[in-house]
Formats: structure tokens, C-alpha cells, sequence
């Protein structure tokens, strides 16, 4: 289907809005777990490794699926995967309020509410595109401080609705919240086909026996109606001796017109059924091409020295700098920060000053005179030192300036599809960032557990942050000594694959 050329406002700004509050009520709560998070330790009384699963899932499990939910959004449609989305997001929410233990809340909340955020990111971030053409970079930017502002409003919310209501009451209101994705997805009206009238097809065209098969040897084919004209032909003698029973009767039976149309009929039905079959053999033919391609262009990203230093580093990155949006709280909990000092949640400083980063690191990336790649390795060596000196840390300022570094240099998401493309070019940047995407929703699975398991390890949170700081510096420190040798390493494009051609021809109806 071929779409109108992208408005570049209009009703595109209106899409700008309801995707920012759908991408604010879907990822406010999973953001802002942390809150969640002590109260699922005091309820359940697990340990703090476990506990971390349900969060970490619930970020995790839509970056892992991104595949999938790419495919249902070109399928159905940003407006229906939106609000299909919007009742599983409301309703793993809803059902974790029920929850008798913690592997309950992996399904309810890690696994339903963490696939409806992935679909959700997919459908706002794909119709938005569709709408944006030359402002494309500034409605994405929009719509991406959705999640941040979600998770600083959400942090002082959840708490405000435990202290009201309790954890079961908090997880039933937030649930109902997110019901107003439904309405926000209604109001995504899907950009409009072109008005030019596709050209009538003649009846020949529409006629069932119409197949593309593609140009090799016509002898198969003939092959193809041989095979079926043989044994076509001996079922229809085996049935006309056994209803005539006699030569004589045969031989009427060919006299008769209904007989001689019976034939054509025969004839032509094992030509399409040849057809068909020649069909699906080289359509499985291209199919295994195409995978082909698909696995060789990914060996050739790999053999990007940049690009593997960057899915090294993402990984890493997110295995080390993820936790504190989770455990946040309850570090400043075992460092004895009394409650009356918390004037504003940690998690809610690490929201606003995501945000804040996201728009200035944008803002930096689009100076000419400023290396992208530089830029997002200094985030990433600042990042690691800032996680070493958490257990450092014994006040809440202390803790609220560390957030707020975390949650600045967190916003370098924003450079990081500037970053990919400019490693591997804008040809291969959808397959590649794909890549890179699978393996940071890893690193967000595995982050906050493996945290949770060195507390359990050893009573403190101490050695836990120094292992995430190690983690982020040492993606950092790869990435920047990949890069030095050359100073044009991210400029230098993969060489294109010769483009595979496949001839076809429009077998003529019989």
C-alpha cells in the first residue's frame, strides 16, 4: 500500500500528543518499579535477586520482542496493536494486584505489561514516522520524553497510592490509568492511501489461474503436468472401467459432449495445479535466499570492528547502567536515609533528569563539529565512574546528585541510533540497530538481578555498584580504543551486497 506524502503537521501533531501520553501511561509504572520494588520485598519476602526479575522483565521483554512487534504493527496497524496493546498493559497491572507470589508478578507484570510497553513503543514510534517527514527528528524527540516524564510523575504517584490505598489498590488504580491508552490509540487515524486509482485489472488478470512463477527452464513445468497426467489419467480410466464396465460403453461415453468438456476441464485443472506447485517450489527457492542474504549481511556487520565494539557496549551498558532506576530506593533505604529527607523520590529525579538529557545530548549531536561516537563514549566512561561512587554515598544529597548525573547520562539513547548509522550506514541502520536493540533488552533482563544477587551475595550494595560501574567502563573503554586508530572508522560504510535479482513471468490462463 502507498501512502499520501507525510504531512509534516496537521493531524501529525496530534499523533505527536497521543503517542507522548501513550508512551507516559504504558511506561510510567514499569520505569518507575522501583517504588514497587521494596514493597514486593516486604510482601513476599524474597530475595532481592529474584525480586529484581520482575522489573527487569518488564523493560526487558519488549526490547526482546522487537521483532515481533515490528511484524504486528505492519500487519494490523498502529490503531488496532495500540489499543490491543493498551488492555495488556491495563490488565497485567490490574491482575499483578492478585498476585499470591513473585512468579506470578513474572508473568502478570514482567511478561504481559513488558510486551504490551514493546508493542506500544513499535505503533507510536512507526505511525509518527508516517507523518513526519522533515520534522521527523523533533516529533520523535517529543514523544521519546513521554517515558521520562511518565517515570518522574509515577515515582511520587505509586508512593502516594501505597500510602492511600496500599500496594493491591495502587496496582488496580495505575491499572486503570492506563486504560486511557484505548482513547489515545482511537485518535491514531492511519495516514490516508494515495488518491491516484490503481489501474483496472483486465478479467483475464482476475481470474484465478493468474500465478507469477519465476524464469527458469520451461521442461520442469512440463515435468510438473506430465507427473499429474499420468496419474489424473489412470484415475480416470480405473473410474470409467468400474461405471461402464464394458469397451463398448467407453467408447459412448467419448462420444458424449459432457465427456469431451469433462477432459478440458481435467486438462486445464493440472496445468494450474503445475502451475502452482512450480510456484511454491521457487517461492520456498527465494525464501532460503533471502535468509541466506539476511545471515550473510549480519556476519558483515560483525566484521565492523566499530559496530562490534557498540553491541559490546550496549550491552554492557545496560547491564550496568539500568539498576539504579530500579534499586535506587532501596539503596538510599540501606544507607539509612530517613524518610522525612526524601523531598523528592530518587526515581523521580532520575525521570526528569532523563528528559533533560535526552534533549541536550540531541541538541549536541547536531553540531557537525562534534564526534557522535566521542560524545556517547565520554556518557558511558562519566556514567561508570558516577555508578563506583554510589557506595560512597551515605546522605540523600548526595544520592539525589548521583540520580541525577545517572539520569542525565542515561538520555544518551537519544544519540544512539546517530551513533549506529553512522557506523554502519543508513542502508543497513533498520537490520543493525534491530540487533543492537535484541541484545540491550538482554542487558536490561540481566541487569537489576545480577545486582540483586552480589546483595545477596554479600549484604551490601557496595561490591553490587562497582561491578556495574566495571561493566559500563568497560564498554566504554572498547568502544573508544576500536575507534581511535582512525578517526574516520564511523564514516567508513559497509560495502553494498551485489543486489539479488529474480526474473519473473505471468504464465498465460489456459
Amino acid at each position: 500500500m502507498e501512502f499520501k506524502k507525510s504531512p509534516d503537521g496537521g493531524w501529525g501533531w496530534v499523533i505527536v500528543l497521543v503517542s507522548f501520553f501513550t508512551q507516559f501511561l504504558c511506561y510510567g509504572s514499569p520505569l518507575a518499579v522501583g517504588v514497587l520494588y521494596i514493597e514486593w520485598l516486604d510482601s513476599f519476602g524474597e530475595g532481592k535477586g529474584r525480586t529484581a526479575w520482575v522489573g527487569s522483565l518488564a523493560s526487558g521483554v519488549g526490547l526482546l520482542a522487537s521483532p515481533v512487534c515490528s511484524l504486528c504493527v505492519s500487519s494490523f496497524g498502529a490503531r488496532p496493536v495500540t489499543i490491543f496493546s493498551g488492555f495488556m498493559v491495563a490488565g497485567g497491572l490490574m491482575l499483578s494486584s492478585f498476585a499470591p507470589n513473585i512468579y506470578f508478578l513474572f508473568f502478570s507484570y514482567g511478561i504481559v505489561v513488558g510486551l504490551g510497553c514493546g508493542l506500544l513503543y513499535t505503533a507510536t514510534v512507526t505511525i509518527t514516522c508516517q507523518y513526519f517527514d522533515s520534522h521527523r527528528g523533533l516529533a520523535l524527540g517529543l514523544i521519546s520524553t513521554g517515558s521520562s516524564v511518565g517515570l518522574f510523575i509515577y515515582a511520587a504517584l505509586q508512593r502516594l497510592l501505597i500510602e492511600f490505598y496500599g500496594l493491591d489498590g495502587c496496582l488496580l488504580i495505575v491499572g486503570a490509568l492506563a486504560l486511557n491508552i484505548l482513547a489515545c490509540g482511537s485518535l491514531m487515524r492511519p495516514l490516508e492511501s494515495s488518491d491516484c486509482p490503481l489501474p483496472e485489472k483486465t478479467a483475464l488478470e482476475s481470474g484465478p489461474a493468474r500465478y507469477s512463477i519465476y524464469s527458469e527452464k520451461e521442461k520442469d513445468l512440463e515435468e510438473n503436468t506430465n507427473i499429474l497426467g499420468k496419474s489424473y489419467g489412470a484415475e480416470e480410466t480405473c473410474k470409467s472401467t468400474l461405471a461402464s464396465g464394458g469397451h463398448k460403453q467407453e467408447s459412448l461415453l467419448h462420444k458424449n459432449p459432457a465427456t469431451v468438456a469433462h477432459a478440458k476441464e481435467a486438462e486445464t485443472y493440472k496445468k494450474k495445479v503445475a502451475e502452482q506447485t512450480y510456484f511454491c517450489k521457487q517461492l520456498a527457492k527465494r525464501k532460503w535466499q533471502l535468509y541466506k542474504d539476511y545471515c550473510g549481511e549480519t556476519v558483515a556487520l560483525f566484521k565492523n570492528k566499530v559496530f562490534s565494539a557498540l553491541f559490546i557496549a550496549i550491552f554492557l551498558f545496560d547491564i550496568g547502567g539500568f539498576p539504579p532506576s530500579l534499586l535506587m530506593e532501596d539503596v538510599a533505604r540501606s544507607s539509612n536515609v530517613k524518610e522525612e529527607e526524601l523531598i523528592m523520590p530518587l526515581i523521580s529525579i532520575i525521570g526528569i533528569m532523563t528528559a533533560v538529557g535526552k534533549l541536550l545530548l540531541g541538541i549536541l549531536a547536531d553540531f557537525k563539529w562534534i564526534n557522535t561516537l566521542y560524545l556517547y563514549v565520554a556518557t558511558l566512561v562519566i556514567m561508570g565512574l558516577a555508578l563506583c561512587a554510589i557506595p560512597f554515598a551515605k546522605s540523600y544529597v548526595t544520592l539525589a546528585i548521583l540520580s541525577g548525573i545517572l539520569g542525565f547520562l542515561t538520555g544518551n539513547w537519544s544519540i544512539f541510533p546517530y551513533v549506529t548509522t553512522k557506523t554502519v550506514g543508513i542502508e543497513k541502520l533498520a537490520h543493525a540497530y534491530g540487533i543492537l536493540m535484541f541484545f540491550a533488552g538482554l542487558g536490561n533482563s540481566l541487569g537489576p538481578p545480577i545486582v540483586g544477587w552480589f546483595y545477596d551475595w554479600t549484604q551490601t550494595y557496595d561490591t553490587a555498584f562497582y561491578f556495574s560501574g566495571f561493566c559500563v567502563l568497560l564498554g566504554g573503554f572498547i568502544l573508544l580504543l576500536t575507534a581511535l586508530p582512525s578517526c574516520n572508522t564511523c564514516n567508513k560504510l559497509l560495502p553494498k551486497p551485489a543486489p539479488s535479482t529474480f526474473l519473473y513471468k505471468v504464465t498465460s490462463n489456459v
